[in-house]
Protein backbone atom coordinates (compact mmCIF):
# COMPACT_ATOMS: atom_id res chain seq x y z
CA UNK A 1 0.00 0.00 0.00
CA UNK A 2 1.48 3.51 -0.92
CA UNK A 3 0.71 6.75 0.40
CA UNK A 4 -2.38 7.21 -1.58
CA UNK A 5 -3.89 4.32 -0.40
CA UNK A 6 -3.54 4.56 3.09
CA UNK A 7 -5.12 8.55 2.45
CA UNK A 8 -8.14 6.78 0.65
CA UNK A 9 -8.96 4.30 3.33
CA UNK A 10 -8.13 7.04 6.12
CA UNK A 11 -11.16 9.19 3.76
CA UNK A 12 -13.47 6.26 3.84
CA UNK A 13 -13.30 5.00 7.24
CA UNK A 14 -13.66 9.28 8.43
CA UNK A 15 -16.65 9.70 6.20
CA UNK A 16 -18.21 6.45 7.59
CA UNK A 17 -17.60 7.65 11.30
CA UNK A 18 -19.32 11.18 10.73
CA UNK A 19 -22.45 9.25 8.97
CA UNK A 20 -22.60 6.95 12.27
CA UNK A 21 -21.96 10.41 14.31
CA UNK A 22 -24.49 12.34 12.52
CA UNK A 23 -27.03 9.31 12.40
CA UNK A 24 -26.60 8.86 16.70
CA UNK A 25 -26.93 12.49 17.00
CA UNK A 26 -30.20 13.03 14.88
CA UNK A 27 -32.09 9.74 15.43
CA UNK A 28 -30.23 7.77 19.47
CA UNK A 29 -29.62 10.97 21.40
CA UNK A 30 -32.49 13.73 21.03
CA UNK A 31 -31.79 16.25 23.29
CA UNK A 32 -29.22 18.92 23.93
CA UNK A 33 -26.13 16.04 23.64
CA UNK A 34 -27.18 14.95 20.25
CA UNK A 35 -25.74 18.51 18.53
CA UNK A 36 -22.18 17.72 20.18
CA UNK A 37 -22.24 13.88 17.90
CA UNK A 38 -23.43 15.78 14.86
CA UNK A 39 -21.05 18.87 15.12
CA UNK A 40 -18.37 16.37 15.60
CA UNK A 41 -19.69 14.08 12.79
CA UNK A 42 -19.65 17.43 10.39
CA UNK A 43 -15.88 17.74 11.93
CA UNK A 44 -14.97 14.03 10.36
CA UNK A 45 -16.50 15.46 7.12
CA UNK A 46 -13.77 18.18 7.06
CA UNK A 47 -10.79 16.35 8.14
CA UNK A 48 -12.05 13.68 5.69
CA UNK A 49 -11.93 16.28 3.11
CA UNK A 50 -8.63 17.03 4.18
CA UNK A 51 -7.34 14.12 3.40
CA UNK A 52 -8.65 14.02 0.09
CA UNK A 53 -7.27 16.95 -0.94
CA UNK A 54 -4.09 15.61 0.33
CA UNK A 55 -4.19 12.34 -2.18
CA UNK A 56 -1.61 13.11 -5.00
CA UNK A 57 0.40 15.56 -3.33
CA UNK A 58 2.01 13.71 -0.71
Amino acid sequence: MNKNTVLAWATFIMIFVGVALICLGAFKYQEVAGYGFASVGVGFFAIAWVFNALKGRV
